[in-house]
């Protein structure tokens, strides 16, 4: 047996504090202000996202991500996006055994988890150059472009323009670009957000955006706090090289100019389609079923390192605020929301550890919300091995 200093016992307290024991990530804290110290793997078994970014509350580390829950002997006791009783494999347990002394504390060595997993599709894998990349906006007009960890002269590599944006393909692509949005393109009004970057992979940031029971802990600040933790069944369905899934759901839209004259309660439907097309081609439409606004957002990750991915959001829409041509205080106003929502998720990804998407099932623990993200791995994986 032997015994590892992770810290001073004077610095760990009921916030959680990110140590490291022979190169193993971990987390201390103490469930009470009088308790012992307690040491987890600093990374919840769902998503990997370190707990040393977790919420204390009540003894117990909240996920930043999806909200699960871990009492102070690691076993996770809640799961909010479904009912029932967490899985068994949703717990930290064993946890590495602790003792203090002289003022220091240790964590057995013998009994440490393992490390983060290895195997993951990252921002330079060769096989993401037989593909379609966004490289900039058409207004930007690049020269040169970082894509997969090299240097694009984009004048002398394949390119098409689509969208606005420029795409490119360092070798014959697989796939090509989907067709959703284009038949509404010409009749909604566009607008983009600026593009921004994350240090998160692209495949983490598609995953991101695909997930649909984070918005209560991520986006609480925005719009999360009225969204419904528990996440209805929903089914999705396989297309080439992606997938689709229509769910209906309810909402809060406190600017519905009905709701506003009294006409309609605020609690109102939604029908949100997601669409996904290999590698980082991505679509949400979301139409307001009682006030009868669409609003879509089109999104689309540059690989452009291992270290970075570029972000572009295109947001196109109709009948917001009433009229079927939102005015341009309209759209102002709701790109503006959309930088704050998306500002919430850049957040949260600056806090990742790991590097790109495992494409291992067993690597991290899928529940049933986790549907489309499951779809995602399989098809990224598909791709991989085919390209």
């Amino acid at each position: 047996m032997e015994w590892l200093p992770i810290a001073r016992e004077t610095e760990i307290g009921s916030r959680p504090l990110a140590v490291t024991a022979g190169g193993v990530p971990l987390v201390a804290f103490r469930p009470t202000p009088e308790a012992d110290p307690v040491v987890f793997p600093d990374r919840c078994p769902h998503r990997l996202v370190p707990l040393s970014a977790a919420t204390a509350e009540d003894g117990r580390l909240r996920c930043a991500y999806h909200g699960w829950e871990f009492d102070a002997a690691g076993t996770c006791v809640t799961l909010p996006s479904q009912e029932g009783s967490p899985p068994p494999r949703a717990s930290l347990t064993p946890l590495p055994r602790v003792r203090v002394n002289d003022g220091l504390v240790y964590v057995d060595a013998s009994a440490l988890p393992p490390s983060d997993p290895t195997d993951l599709l990252t921002n330079e894998d060769p096989a993401l150059r037989r593909a379609w990349h966004p490289v900039g906006l058409v207004s930007e007009r690049p020269e040169e472009v970082q894509l997969l960890g090299e240097t694009f002269r984009v004048s002398e590599s394949r390119t098409q323009e689509r969208w606005g944006m420029v795409w490119l393909a360092p070798e014959e692509p697989r796939i090509g670009l989907f067709p959703d949005p284009d038949p509404d393109d010409r009749d909604y009004t566009g607008a983009w957000l600026p593009p921004a970057r994350t240090p998160a992979s692209a495949g983490l940031v598609s995953d991101n955006f695909l997930d649909v029971a984070h918005f209560p802990f991520v986006h609480a600040k925005t719009f999360g706090a009225a969204e419904e933790k528990l996440v209805d069944r929903y089914e999705v369905t396989g297309e080439p090289w992606g997938c689709r899934s229509v769910q209906d759901q309810w909402f809060d839209n406190p600017e519905d100019p009905g709701v506003i004259a009294g006409l309609r309660p605020v609690r109102q439907r939604r029908r949100a389609t997601y669409v996904y097309r290999a590698p980082f081609q991505l679509m949400l439409r979301l139409e307001e079923l009682d006030a009868g606004a669409v609003k879509t957002i089109l999104f689309f990750a540059q690989p452009e390192s291992n270290a970075s991915t570029r972000i572009y959001t295109k947001m196109l829409f109709h009948g917001v605020g009433g009229v079927p041509v939102p005015p341009a205080e309209v759209i102002e106003r709701e790109c503006a929301f959309e930088e704050a929502v998306l500002a919430e998720d850049l957040e949260l990804q600056r806090k990742l550890r790991i590097t790109g998407m495992p494409l291992r099932m067993r690597d991290e623990l899928h529940v049933r919300a986790d549907l489309l993200g499951v779809h995602l791995r399989r098809v990224l994986a598909e791709f991989r091995t085919a390209a």
